[in-house]
């Protein structure tokens, strides 16, 4: 992780609906080799350390064909995206036919420039890696069919949504073993020895032109998950895993380059000791959006130097806009929690404003929203004042109430200390308002005066310290209220 910092504060950025944007903005076509350096300086905002342009590869022409002939997709575009014409619908980008910066977002010198315009602002660049399938007329399907999870004209009779032909040869639809096969992909096979040199030499060559690599459903080809998925269609089962051979041979080429796999299944502490720097945290996102402050307390009692490799979130494109899915508050509450954690954080492009539509990826355009104003004000205060936060050693703290009043199970808290600064946050999940003790975890409270300031709000709050020492800290927060807490003598 040579030049990115332990705790990476990554942002997403669709890159084609985002060009289609700036478009509009300036009256002119924007691609990514004329992005406005006042964009650049706005993406590259305080406490961001990188940018994932997700998207930026060529896209399949068929894949595209089977989008717009497809019903079912073409409601869901509908439904987010109102006024949809034709054009709107560019493909998805994990419908991948050339790993090379797509044309239309400015091509391969468009995508230099883009990192060189990052990388002057002190921001790294991350890009997306589809370790699982390729599109339906990438070259791959013609010239190395043996890169490919091959079946026979009875597959293809007895399962037509699950095959296609491809130069007179029967090859899989792409698929995750609990859904249907997707439409408009190839499924590669992960044990094939041909295609695992090439995922090596592809890994090295995306390595070149960006600092960090997003690996798509990194989990699914993994041995055990592959060979549940395909069976005798994968053919024997490796000695070695997918992952950690392939990842030692492109580390040796570019020993800096941040490694971050999609990870779900509880497959985040395999796929990090397979030599990922950073695995998601879909466990933390849906307690954040959909359980209690209990269930929190005990994700969070892993061990540190795990959850020092997750990559925390509360939106990315894959999931519901947090403005919509976490309603009353509930949304600010966990965008502290997430920014003051350990770990990674990732945010996505159009959550500070509070977008709500969750738009298909196929689509390279966003529907008109209202901007949050306040909203994004919160948001760049948190990510400004989080480095300063996430420092030193971290501890998860008790909170203790009274009998009568139990509202102190919504309240979670931790700690932060190196050196002489201290930093405490505290947040309740719960939709109605909480009192608690917070145990402190330092020595030498007790005797004098203690000034906590929040920084996010600014309120400064006394408080003695053989109180701080004995009962804890007082917190009294209403429905989905929060601390981000500076401890300091008076």
């Amino acid at each position: 992780m040579t030049g990115w910092p332990t705790a990476p504060v990554i942002y997403e950025i669709g890159t084609w609906p985002w060009l289609a944007g700036l478009t509009r903005r300036y009256g002119r076509p924007v691609t990514l080799g004329s992005v406005p350096g006042e964009v650049w300086d706005e993406v590259a905002a305080p406490g961001v350390d990188a940018v994932w342009l997700m998207g930026v590869w060529e896209r399949s022409p068929a894949g595209l064909a089977v989008a717009l002939g497809n019903e079912s997709l073409r409601r869901a575009f509908r439904a987010a995206l109102p006024g949809l014409a034709d054009d709107d619908v560019v493909g998805s980008p994990y419908c991948v036919r050339r790993y090379r910066a797509d044309d239309r977002l400015g091509g391969p010198a468009g995508l230099a420039t883009a990192r060189a315009e990052l990388n002057r602002r002190g921001v790294k660049l991350v890009l997306d890696y589809v370790p699982n399938h390729v599109a339906p007329d990438h070259p791959a399907t013609i010239d190395h069919p043996d890169w490919f999870i091959q079946g026979s004209a009875a597959d293809l009779a007895a399962d037509p949504g699950g095959w296609f032909e491809a130069a007179g040869r029967v090859l899989a639809l792409a698929r995750d073993p609990f859904f249907p096969p997707w439409p408009d992909v190839a499924q590669l096979n992960a044990f094939d020895e041909g295609l695992r040199e090439a995922t090596v030499a592809t890994l090295t060559w995306i390595g070149e032109q960006c600092d960090g690599v997003r690996c798509d459903m990194a989990m699914l080809v993994t041995n055990d998950i592959f060979a549940g998925t395909w069976g005798e269609h994968a053919g024997l089962v490796p000695a070695a895993e997918f992952w950690p051979p392939i990842i030692e041979r492109v580390r040796r080429a570019h020993p800096g380059l941040v490694l971050i796999a999609e990870a779900y299944w509880d497959t985040e502490w395999t796929l990090q000791r397979q030599g990922f720097d950073f695995c998601y945290d879909k466990r933390l996102y849906d307690r954040l959006t959909h359980e209690s402050a209990e269930s929190l307390r005990k994700h969070l009692v892993a061990d540190r130097g795990y959850q020092d490799g997750l990559l925390r979130f509360t939106e990315n494109h894959d999931e519901p806009r947090a403005a919509a899915s976490m309603p009353g508050g509930r949304e600010r509450a966990a965008a502290v929690a997430v920014a003051t954690l350990p770990g990674a954080t990732l945010w996505h492009d159009g959550q500070f404003e509070g977008r709500r539509t969750r738009l298909p990826v196929f689509l390279g355009r966003y529907p008109d929203e209202p901007a949050d104003l306040e909203l994004r004000s919160f948001h760049r205060r948190l990510l400004a004042v989080a480095p300063a936060v996430r420092r030193g050693e971290w501890r998860l703290l008790d909170s203790h109430g009274w009998p009568d009043n139990p509202s102190h199970r919504d309240v979670v808290a931790w700690s932060w200390h190196e050196g002489a600064v201290r930093r405490l946050v505290v947040v309740n999940l719960g939709d109605r308002p909480a009192q608690a003790r917070i145990a402190l975890p330092w020595p030498g409270l007790s005797g004098r005066s203690w000034e906590l300031a929040d920084l996010l709000d600014g309120r400064v709050f006394d408080r003695d310290g053989d109180e701080l020492a004995g009962e804890g800290l007082f917190v009294d927060l209403p429905a989905w209220g929060h601390h981000v807490l500076t401890v300091e003598p008076s």
